[in-house]
């Protein structure tokens, strides 16, 4: 056995790697390129409807022997316990391991990309938009490591997450699972969550391998469209985009995911200046490079810059592409291996892509153990890690308004709650939660509360009244709805989106279908408060009653325990400290991101107040007041080669606790591009007692300054320099 042998004589990871590398045939090679989808090893047709999956012996033979395939990934359409995890794994390994000549394990892939969504028992977390509204990344950390520890109990080493896009583009359907529309955060954010999956060594049993999403631009469509073009000069790709991608690679990610659409006209999966220029030669990615589903396919049929699939195919490996996620068949791996023997594909770009893949399988320790204990996850979704989740879900909950104080709610007042998202666990996950849209209710978890039932714990079923209002998109009962609301005191009205990702989440129009609308306006006649609840996976549009109502809380999609954390604020057992990590926007056709230009602000009378959203990026509310002042810097004039300290003041002066996220802007005054009116530059989350003050310290350097010119050079130019907390800002000069 070749990998015993590697084994025995303890040589380094690039000996052991090179090693077995000499000795593969081009076949092998192309194999461990080749990743296809559970589904086209189980008996049955790939998209067939199953109650259980049952692997067949012959196309596992073909594909995982004949073909050598060396990775597989995902599932059918119902979430797997972990024992048919490790049961389905074990089954794949055991026959590669026992049978194939040079007994090179399968490396296992999975989206989970809010917990371990597709394990059956697991804690379903916040999904990540409202991670970056906790404004916390120590919560990152954690949802993190819960992540790994629930897919590695599963027997699963690999994760497809986090997804590193930022997303100016509300209308993108996929918003939700980003960090919002600011680089900066995304990029504390993303390194925050890396870190608590793969840890130090990802050779742990309860750490996993890191896939980062998607390289690059994909948040950015022109449409608003899911998979479709990007539109962006190269100097606003490298400032906007690559920094998180940027700073996750300096930590050592095993691999990285492709952009499903275009940049300026070239399929990111063709795209050798992004892919191999970029990626792995400026940002010197050591991982290997993964298409999405079926994208190296789409280069034929949806881009049309490949005529064929064997074209399709050179294009992707000679781009950079080191593992075709070609789901359905060894495909891929036939046509490589014709394209190298006609050398239009070289085998030193074979060779590249393999040894990646080795290496971290490797790094995985999956040769020296293909599969973890499965008695050593007693904390597989435990109270620790459901507690741990609800408290994330109380930090991003984000109070937009609260008209004269009236949350928090008294817990003896009559209540009537009504919305489609009311009395639902599927709008609190939204999609990716134990299917992939998220839509089935069959496999809702048992003992979770919906809202309704959150309430119901809090207040008592004699005090809480519960029509469905609407469904998503029509009237169920919003007549008889308002006839109740003459018994409440106050009405609770939970707006909700659908869930669902990628195609199914396209929209035409970002605004809430107007029977919700509707049925607030008409709750809005009885003269009771109204307090909306806001369900969603992008900021849907409200403007049109956002007037009617009391108070507004922005929940985004909260997870399993959400349900919990939206009756804890609302009735004050938990003080709300989340902020908008995106800029929600007053209308549809005045689509804004707080670090725009100040031409952009330049409105119909040619003055400049043309910026008007309906909630600005980084705010939220508190049941508490935070007083800033003493807004201080060592210097007037900085030094180029100098340190900034900035310190500033925060004092709690209400009458209870609560969690205050100080956030720190610049603003470049002259520069030769066109700045931003401001950008956010370091942002750090206290709480404070009544009465409680404290100084907050920030740190900047030149390079924090800096901006991307039109010769895609990184440049820090001398000038006024606008900083900003809070209410209070200070300029400084900076001097080269």
């Amino acid at each position: 056995m070749v990998s015993a042998q590697i084994l025995a004589s303890n040589p380094s990871l690039d000996e052991r790697v090179e090693k077995l590398l000499s000795q593969m045939t081009l076949e092998e090679k192309a194999g461990q390129m080749t990743n296809i989808g559970l589904m086209a090893i189980a008996k049955g047709d790939f998209w067939m409807k199953r109650d259980t999956v049952e692997l067949d012996t012959v196309k596992m033979r073909d594909l995982l022997l004949l073909h050598h395939v060396g990775s597989v990934q995902n599932l059918g359409t119902y979430p797997f316990s972990r024992q048919e995890w490790r049961k389905n794994i074990d089954a794949i390994q055991n026959l590669v391991m026992q049978e194939s000549r040079l007994k090179i394990p399968v490396l296992y892939g999975i989206d989970a990309v809010h917990g371990a969504n597709y394990t059956e028992g697991s804690v379903l977390l916040p999904h990540q938009l409202a991670l970056a509204a906790t404004w916390n990344p120590a919560l990152a950390n954690k949802a993190g490591e819960i992540t790994s520890y629930e897919i590695r109990a599963s027997g699963i080493p690999l994760n497809f997450s986090p997804v590193l896009d930022v997303c100016k583009q509300p209308q993108w359907g996929r918003i939700f699972e980003t960090f919002g529309e600011d680089t900066y955060l995304t990029s504390e954010f993303g390194a925050a969550m890396i870190q608590g999956m793969q840890g130090e060594n990802i050779s742990n049993e309860y750490r996993s391998a890191v896939c980062l999403k998607h390289f690059i631009g994909y948040g950015l469509p022109a449409s608003g469209k899911d998979r479709t073009p990007v539109y962006m000069p190269e100097h606003l790709l490298r400032q906007i985009c690559l920094p998180p991608f940027r700073k996750a690679i300096e930590l050592g990610v095993s691999s990285v995911m492709i952009n499903s659409g275009s940049v300026n006209g070239m399929p990111c999966h063709a795209d050798k200046y992004l892919i191999t220029d970029i990626l792995k030669g400026e940002l010197g990615f050591e991982g290997f490079v993964i298409s999405d589903w079926e994208d190296v396919t789409n280069l034929i049929s949806n881009h049309q810059i490949a005529k064929d699939e064997r074209e399709a195919v050179k294009l992707a490996v000679n781009a950079g592409i080191d593992v075709c996620m070609e789901p359905y068949d060894a495909s891929f791996a036939t046509h490589l291996i014709d394209l190298v023997k006609s050398n239009e594909v070289s085998i030193e770009r074979v060779n590249d892509a393999v040894r990646r893949v080795l290496k971290v399988k490797f790094k995985l320790g999956l040769f020296e153990q293909q599969q973890t204990d499965a008695s050593k996850y007693p904390k597989f979704g435990s109270d620790e890690f459901v507690q741990a989740s609800l408290e994330t879900a109380h930090e991003a909950l984000t109070l937009l308004k609260n008209d004269n104080n009236i949350l928090p709610l008294g817990k003896n007042k009559k209540v009537l709650i009504t919305g489609v998202a009311a009395n639902s666990l599927n709008y609190l996950n939204g999609g990716w939660s134990r299917t992939w849209r998220g839509v089935d209710t069959s496999f809702n978890d048992t003992g979770k509360k919906t809202i309704y039932e959150a309430f119901a714990d809090k207040i008592g079923k004699e005090n809480l009244t519960y029509f469905d209002g609407t469904t998503y998109n029509e009237d169920v009962n919003t007549a008889q709805t308002a006839l109740a609301a003459s018994q409440a005191d106050y009405i609770v009205v939970c707006l909700g989106e659908v869930p669902a990702t990628e195609k199914p989440s396209d929209i035409e129009d970002l605004t809430f279908p107007q029977a919700q609308l509707d049925l607030v306006k008409a709750l809005a006649k009885s003269g009771k408060p109204i307090i909306l609840i806001l369900l969603e996976a992008r900021p849907r549009i409200f403007t049109e009653i956002e007037a009617l109502a009391s108070a507004v809380l922005m929940a985004y999609l909260p997870g399993n325990e959400g349900g919990r954390a939206i009756a804890n604020v609302v009735f004050g057992d938990v003080n709300p400290s989340g902020k908008l990590p995106i800029t929600y926007p007053r209308y549809t056709g005045s689509i804004w991101t707080y670090d725009h230009t100040k031409a952009e602000e330049r409105d119909v009378n040619f003055g400049y107040n043309a910026f008007n959203p309906l909630y600005e990026f980084g705010f939220g509310l508190s049941y508490t007041s935070f007083k800033y002042s003493n807004l201080t810097f060592e210097k007037d004039t900085i030094n180029f080669n100098d340190d900034i300290h900035i310190s500033v003041d925060v004092k709690n002066i209400g009458d209870r606790s609560g969690k205050e996220v100080v956030q720190l802007y610049s603003a470049d005054i002259v520069a030769s591009l066109v700045p931003t009116v401001k950008q956010l530059r370091r942002f750090k989350k206290i709480e404070l007692q009544p009465g409680e003050s404290r100084k907050v310290h920030f740190t900047l350097n030149h390079t924090d300054l800096s901006f991307v010119n039109q010769q895609n050079q990184s440049v820090t130019e001398e000038g006024d320099f606008k900083f900003m907390i809070g209410n209070l800002s200070k300029t400084i000069y900076f001097k080269k």
